[in-house]
């Protein structure tokens, strides 16, 4: 007789840090933002990488990392700018 365990998926680690790291470059300064945003993306693809195993979750929570980190290189683009002129 054999027995089987059901489990949950879990979210990864690197997903969670990413949309973490997403959020906050935002609303962080130039350099840090920017820092920020490649963490985000980087977490995000490993993230994504995990999502792939049966135990893990968080492929679209990596995705939408990987969309926010994009969107903090610009914003760390844009204050970068302003803060020169």
């Amino acid at each position: 007789m054999t027995t089987t365990t059901e489990y949950s998926p879990n979210f990864s680690i690197p997903s969670i840090m990413a949309v973490i790291a997403g959020f906050t470059s935002l609303a962080a300064g130039a350099v840090v933002g920017l820092l920020l945003a490649i963490l985000a993306i980087v977490s995000g693809t490993f993230g994504i990488i995990l999502a792939f195993a049966p135990s893990r979750r968080g492929g679209v929570v990596s995705f939408v990392a990987i969309g926010l980190g994009i969107l903090g290189i610009l914003a760390a683009l844009v204050k970068g700018v302003l803060w020169i002129f």
